[in-house]
């Protein structure tokens, strides 16, 4: 994420429009404590009986998994389709999130940079090699490629699928209901207000629009954990590969957190406009100069084919992709449990926090190009970034004697980017970039999801106490590193045993009552936009009929003279 959210129209920033001594110490207690409360429970009861709660985890995930993923599935293809229904509809496309002659508070093309943006993060660095991979080693249940090259696009088709326009669709969906309700309606930035339409000003303030909020902080706070669990993986990973250590074991990756989560802690107190500035532009120069050295030296031709010609097998097979829950495989729940599943409630927990973001950048945009620009650049990017990174690895299993998937192991999820690397010139330089990355990635997440966080749980205030962005930044480190530790703990009785489980099944966990809210909010975006589009046309069908009656008279005042 890019350091944008602190970005006030008008120039003038937070501080001059609110007094820092006017401001209450917790402007918004009912909403600050019960996360925070929840939030603290949950890590010291995981620290102290971390078997149990991997056990309880454990059984939630099942009961999810087997009974609800169906669900999950169902409103994330239909948010596509909202998304597409507000894009396509005529007077409903043309509403400003603003005023009616409202310009842009951006330019296109630093609009287009910023959503370039928020569609990186340390998930494309975790899975760009490692998903293409596993899907053409492992095809998913129910397909049988007989041919190298079959395997090959089916593989692509599902990472495309997971990191396409269904990801995207979801943070349309918080993004256009937030900046409706800021830019339109003059509201606060919260998730609450973006349901107002839906269920009414007075349960909105209340205990309800409070358990809306907690939700929201909740689900945000455990999908960025899990991302920071993915990282500080991929970097331990990284430094055995490279043999800057024998073996990373638990204390390493929990004290990888822990350096990660200082780091990021630096960045909340010495503000958003400083040095989560430089540390953003830092980052974004390093990710596009890492996917351009590899499409470089890489198989470039082959990269740039496979890439539009990916586009339109995802296109084509869309459909069929959407809505396959995979009921008569054997293995069919479990696949979809360890990947669309977890896939949607990655996206729907980082939905609050990106969602925010996103309209926060978009004032004086039409709903249609605000669909339009969320839904096909960071898509286009993120579908380019699969194509340059996983297309290579397979690339080089099929054409120049693999080398990057053990026979018998098969694929090494957290080296595979570097075992890719190795085979590349300068992948001494190259390793050390993409750790680099992964910590930058996490750092300015950590930062703007900490801003958002504190934004919601302090009713909105632009400018929220730096003690609490800082306390929200330590419980993303702190979660993180107590469900690593459940996962790295099972692992050791039972070397099946994911990891990263308990993380990823937390994502998925929290993001359920929020997909609710999410549908909500489709509901109250939808009942807005169609008032307004009757308002108008009614206005519309007034002054033409005004200009007609008006048109009338002159003809009939010159026919008398």
């Amino acid at each position: 994420m890019t350091d944008q959210m602190s970005t006030n129209p008008g120039g003038a920033t937070p501080e001059e429009h609110v007094p820092p001594t006017t401001k209450p110490l917790i402007p918004k207690p009912s909403v600050f404590f019960p996360a925070a409360g929840l939030l603290v429970v949950f890590v010291v009861v995981t620290a102290i009986w971390p078997k149990q709660m991997g056990g309880w985890i454990g059984d939630a995930n099942s009961s999810v998994i087997g009974n609800l993923g169906w669900w999950y599935i169902a409103i994330v293809t239909g948010f596509v389709f909202f998304a597409l229904w507000m894009a396509l509809s005529p007077r409903i496309g043309s509403i400003v999130l603003g005023k009616d002659d409202e310009e842009p508070e951006f330019h296109l093309s630093s609009w287009f940079a910023m959503l370039f943006a928020a569609g990186m993060g340390i998930g494309l660095v975790f899975w760009g090699v490692a998903e293409p991979l596993n899907h053409f080693t492992s095809p998913p249940p129910g397909t049988a490629p007989d041919t190298p090259a079959e395997r090959a696009r089916t593989a692509m088709d599902v990472t495309f699928l997971h990191w396409g326009l269904h990801a995207w669709a979801i943070y349309v969906v918080v993004g256009l209901a937030v900046a409706y309700a800021v830019h339109r309606r003059g509201l606060p930035i919260s998730i609450r207000w973006a349901l107002e339409p839906l269920l009414g000003e007075k349960l909105v303030k209340g205990f309800l629009g409070d358990v809306i909020d907690v939700i929201a902080i909740l689900g945000t706070l455990f999908g960025v954990a899990t991302s920071l669990g993915l990282g500080v993986s991929q970097i331990g990973a990284g430094f055995g590969y490279l043999g800057w250590v024998d073996e990373p074991d638990k204390w390493l990756l929990i004290g990888l957190i822990i350096v990660i989560t200082a780091i990021a802690l630096v960045s909340v107190l010495t503000g958003v406009d400083k040095g989560i500035k430089w540390l953003s532009n830092i980052n974004m120069g390093l990710a596009v100069g890492f996917v351009v050295f590899i499409l470089i030296v890489g198989p470039t031709v082959f990269i740039l084919t496979d890439f539009f010609t990916q586009i339109g097998s995802y296109l084509q097979n869309f459909f069929s992709l959407a809505f396959n829950g995979r009921p008569f495989e054997e293995d069919g729940a479990a696949w979809v449990g360890g990947w669309t599943t977890f896939y949607w409630g990655w996206w729907m927990s980082w939905a609050p926090f990106v969602g925010v973001f996103i309209a926060r950048i978009s004032r004086g945009r039409t709903v249609r190009e605000f669909v339009a620009g969320v839904l096909l650049v960071p898509s286009l990017v993120t579908f380019l970034w699969f194509s340059v990174l996983g297309g290579t690895a397979i690339y080089r299993e099929i054409f120049q004697g693999g080398g990057i998937v053990d026979a018998e192991a098969g694929v090494d999820t957290n080296t595979a980017l570097f075992q890719l690397l190795d085979v590349l010139p300068g992948a001494a330089v190259t390793s050390v970039v993409a750790i680099v990355l992964i910590v930058i990635f996490f750092v300015t997440s950590s930062d703007s999801g900490s801003f958002v966080v504190d934004m919601l749980s302090t009713g909105g205030d632009l400018n929220p106490p730096r003690w609490s962005r800082a306390f929200w930044a330590c419980m993303e480190g702190a979660i993180a590193a107590v469900l690593l530790y459940v996962g790295l703990t099972a692992q050791a009785t039972d070397p099946d045993v994911n990891p990263l489980g308990a993380l990823q099944t937390m994502a998925i966990l929290l993001a359920l009552p929020f997909s609710i809210v999410m549908v909500g909010m489709c509901i109250a975006t939808a009942k807005a936009l169609l008032a307004e589009a009757r308002v108008a046309e009614k206005e519309e069908r007034r002054w033409l009929a005004e200009r007609v009656a008006q048109h009338l008279r002159e003809k009939s005042d010159a026919t008398k003279d």
